[in-house]
């Protein structure tokens, strides 16, 4: 029986075991998930300090519409031993740089006349202006990140500023990823009108590789229980296994049954979806098997929808599952009543609003409408007619 594809993937996702943590230096950290919560260890910023190039001032010295002050000093970025700041006088200061004792104040040098030890300050000045306060962006304490956040620029930014050199995160899966079929050849073997390149092991490698997993690839396991029992005892030794073709109905589709004959458990077989029906999942032990069907299309929709957030998962991720959003149609669409459809659609954003076209061709033989596609417009399985400006939910891939 074939299931609805939010049961498949609920149940995909229920049967994921987290990979364990392994600390590493903080830049390899990037992209991973983290496996501890961080709280700050100090106050950011450290100090009051400079929002600005320009002048440290008392703001009630600079409540005239001219005042001239004597420089006293300068405070580079960073500087320390910062001289204090006594009534009309101004000290020289960069951004970042400590804000002496006495002033309340910055006046940022666009703003003001130097002359030589002098400074025409045009007032009047605001009390606080252009100062960064200690504490302001973070408090001691704070909790800034938890168990599961993606390390993104912005994270390991706020990490190195606290002087983290390394970082525990959850462990890259390596997944392994075979094909099957005996018309298939591998790339780069002499070409001719009666094989087909394993493009898919290539475009399964590189999703596997953008969400930060380590592929792993086995080549071509032939249409026979011997080759494919060796690929598949092969691949089942790795966190995860992905197989592309001989899961459907046909006289040569062995990859189910040789998988039953090394006991890993099939949970289901065939999902309510368009394109991507045959698609299969199963369990050795711990280790998820995701059996995709052969069509390209078809891998790569069901890897986005299947895969995707069942390896996010193992790695140690919140969030596993693309956002959504609500876009217009530009145009009518039809499709058969029965299954959810992954539409492949342009997605444009229109004076705020998100509207999409069909890439073209829907048919899973038609791969460069994936090419030309920026998102996945996702049609509800009871439906059979969509009218021309009618709401409907996309994804981005």
């Amino acid at each position: 029986m074939s299931r609805s594809f939010e049961y498949a993937r609920s149940l995909i996702l229920n049967n994921i075991t987290q990979l364990p943590p392994e600390t590493v230096p903080l830049l390899e950290s990037f992209g991973r998930a983290l496996a501890v919560d961080i709280s700050a260890p100090f106050d950011l910023p450290r100090f009051d300090n400079s929002a600005m190039d320009g002048f440290a001032v008392r703001s009630e010295d600079c409540q005239r519409p001219e005042v001239t002050l004597q420089i006293t000093g300068y405070i580079p970025a960073g500087g320390r031993g910062e001289p204090s700041l006594t009534q009309g006088c101004a000290v020289k200061i960069m951004t970042g740089g400590p804000i002496p004792t006495g002033c309340n104040a910055v006046v940022p040098f666009e703003e003001a006349e130097e002359r030589e030890t002098e400074v025409i300050i045009h007032g009047p000045v605001n009390s606080l202006d252009h100062i960064r306060f200690r504490g302001e962006d973070i408090r001691q304490n704070d909790l800034t990140m938890s168990t599961g956040s993606a390390l993104r620029p912005a994270a390991i930014n706020m990490l190195a500023s606290f002087g983290y050199v390394e970082i525990p995160v959850y462990r890259k899966a390596k997944v392994a990823i075979l094909s099957t079929g005996d018309e298939l050849i591998e790339l780069g073997d002499p070409l001719s009108s009666d094989v087909v390149v394993n493009s898919n092991s290539w475009s399964l490698a590189a999703a596997v590789h953008e969400l930060g997993a380590e592929p792993v690839m086995l080549g071509i396991a032939r249409d026979n229980h011997a080759s494919l029992r060796d690929k598949l005892t092969a691949g089942l030794e790795y966190d995860a296994l992905i197989t592309s073709a001989g899961v459907s109905a046909g006289d040569r589709d062995f990859v189910r049954e040789v998988l039953a004959e090394l006991d890993v458990k099939q949970l289901f077989w065939k999902v309510d979806i368009k394109p991507g029906r045959p698609t299969t999942f199963s369990l050795k032990g711990t280790t998820p098997v995701f059996s995709l069907p052969g069509n390209p299309v078809s891998s790569m929709i069901t890897f986005e929808q299947f895969v995707r957030p069942a390896l996010l998962k193992m790695m140690g991720h919140r969030q596993v599952i693309k956002p959504l959003f609500k876009a217009t149609l530009k145009e009518a669409t039809r499709k058969k009543p029965g299954r959810v459809q992954f539409m492949r659609v342009f997605i444009t954003n229109e004076n705020g609003e998100l509207t999409i076209n069909s890439s073209g061709d829907q048919n899973t033989g038609i791969v460069c409408t994936m090419l030309r596609a920026n998102g996945i417009a996702i049609l509800p399985a009871e439906r059979d007619f969509f009218a021309a400006g009618e709401t409907v939910t996309v994804q981005f891939i």
